[in-house]
Order: structure tokens, then C-alpha cells, then sequence
């Protein structure tokens, strides 16, 4: 027998049926296998009935009058809408995103790409796990001492006070949605001449877009229906205000109010206000899918 023949390793088989499995090991497979199946149950069920009670209720008093009248109704009274609520809630949800979005995006890059093991980076995650745990009222006490104090009430500080609350959501969502990105992209452009920069802007964040993009709708979706940082900064306007520096009615205070006073048409129309604000952040999650993917085509 030849000297390659001795040194050539023998062939085993082995068996992964599950048969050969221990059966401790099985059934805490089975068991585990179950009980994923089942949180996943609950989970869809749970939105299930959430969408169905708001839609159930919320439908009932939508029409095209209560979606364009520029003022709330009088107590016990039908005839008028909130059109303005959903452009007050519009403009406090765009501005928060235009302050958040851009420095959580930039601070998640800086994380993932150029300042991993630093004292900043360790520094502003710190910071970001801090602030993910704060109250959504204490955002509102901050716009409320920053910029309330010395403008007063206005939609703009209720969208400081909605950026502040997404900021540490897009900044944590952004980076690991980057860190999902293979090593081998980033090594295979640096490679073909590429910096780090051009890496970075033209490789790795155009492969992470939908995981990002997933992770901004998620703050939006965490600011949109908060009212507590909007009493203290937007507040409230009973009729129709387009001035950003100006107090306006939002969505999330009109369904608080209306849903502690006693009358039947408030409380409807608090209904119907849970209901556009889930279709708001529905529709936002859909344009943006739809807009990354005629962008990766």
C-alpha cells in the first residue's frame, strides 16, 4: 500500500437522523419548537385585535367631512372634523424626523464604521441606552425648558421633543442594521481601490437600506401616537393652523381629550383618530418600501 493511501483519512458516516438524537435532546427541541410557534400566535393575535377593535370603531364615523372640517366639534355636537389635527400631527412628525434622522444615521455610521472601540462610541451608546429607557414625558419636559420657554408653544418644539425621543431608536436600529452587512463587501471594495468613505456610502449602506429604512419607520411609528411631550410643546389649536412656530392640533392630544369627556361624538371621533394615525404609519412604511425598492432595481 502506498505511503498516500496510509495518510488518506477514512471515511466516517455519521448519522444526524432523528434517530441518533439524544431523545432529552429532542424533545426540548419539540418543546422549544412549540412554544416559538405559540409566541408567534400571540404576537399576530394581539395586533389582530388591536386592529380590529380600532378599526371596528374607528370606521364608523370616518367620512370625507370629518377628514377635511377645520375644526372640532362642540361638546355633543356632530358637525365638524379634525383635517387640522392631521396636518398639526403631519408637520410635529416631519420636523422630528428631519432632526433625528440625518444625526442618528450619521452617529450609527460613525459607530459602525470608523469609531468601533473608541471612548465616544462607547460614550454615545451609553447615551442612547439611557435615553431609550426615558419617559416620553421627559422629552417633552426638555422641548418644554429649551424651546417653549423662551418661543412658546409651537409645532416645532413638538417636533424637538418627538426627535429626541426617536433619536436613540434610529441611531440603535441604523448600526446594527449596518453590522448585519458582511465583512467581505466592505473587503471586497477596499480592495478594488476603494476608501473607506466611498465603501461606506456606496456599498455598505446601500446594502443595509431596507433594514434602516425598517428601523426609521419604527421610530416614527414610537413618536406618532405619543401625547404626553405634545402637552407640553404643540399643545392644542381648535382650528386650522398651518405656522410652524405656532401652537396646532395634533392627533394624539385630540384622541386623549376626546376620549375622557363624556359625550358619544367625541369619543367617536377619538376612535377615528386611532384609526388615520395607524393608517399614517402604515402608509409611511409602505412608501418607503416601495421607494427602496425601485432605488436597489
Amino acid at each position: 500500500m502506498s505511503d498516500s493511501a496510509q495518510l488518506a483519512p477514512e471515511k466516517v458516516d455519521i448519522d444526524i437522523t432523528r434517530a441518533a438524537i439524544a431523545p432529552v435532546r429532542n424533545y426540548t427541541g419539540i418543546v422549544l419548537t412549540l412554544l416559538s410557534g405559540l409566541s408567534v400566535a400571540v404576537i399576530i393575535a394581539s395586533l389582530s385585535w388591536v386592529l380590529w377593535d380600532v378599526g371596528k370603531e374607528g370606521i364608523q364615523r370616518i367620512n370625507w367631512d370629518v377628514l377635511t372640517q377645520t375644526r372640532y366639534p362642540a361638546p355633543g355636537l356632530a358637525e365638524g372634523g379634525f383635517g387640522h389635527a392631521i396636518v398639526g400631527s403631519l408637520m410635529v412628525l416631519a420636523t422630528g424626523a428631519a432632526l433625528s434622522f440625518p444625526f442618528g444615521i450619521l452617529a450609527a455610521v460613525y459607530l459602525s464604521e470608523f469609531g468601533r472601540g473608541t471612548r465616544l462610541a462607547y460614550l454615545v451608546k451609553f447615551s442612547c441606552n439611557v435615553l431609550t429607557g426615558v419617559p416620553a414625558i421627559l422629552c417633552g419636559l426638555f422641548a418644554y425648558a429649551v424651546v417653549v420657554r423662551g418661543s412658546g408653544f409651537s409645532a416645532f418644539s413638538g417636533g424637538v421633543a418627538f426627535g429626541v425621543l426617536m433619536l436613540p431608536i434610529v441611531i440603535r436600529s441604523t448600526e446594527e442594521a449596518l453590522l448585519l452587512v458582511s465583512p467581505d463587501m466592505r473587503l471586497a471594495s477596499l480592495g478594488l481601490g476603494s476608501n473607506r468613505f466611498q465603501t461606506t456610502m456606496r456599498v455598505v449602506l446601500p446594502a443595509a437600506a431596507p433594514a434602516i429604512v425598517t428601523g426609521l419607520i419604527l421610530a416614527l411609528a414610537r413618536a406618532a401616537g405619543e401625547a404626553a411631550p405634545l402637552l407640553f410643546t404643540a399643545f392644542n389649536n381648535n382650528f386650522w393652523s398651518t405656522d410652524l412656530f405656532g401652537p396646532v392640533a395634533t392627533l394624539p392630544v385630540m384622541v386623549y381629550f376626546f376620549s375622557i369627556i363624556p359625550y358619544r361624538v367625541q369619543q367617536q371621533l377619538a376612535w377615528a383618530g386611532a384609526l388615520v394615525l395607524l393608517a399614517i404609519v402604515l402608509a409611511a412604511s409602505l412608501t418607503a418600501r416601495f421607494l427602496v425598492y425601485k432605488t436597489r432595481k
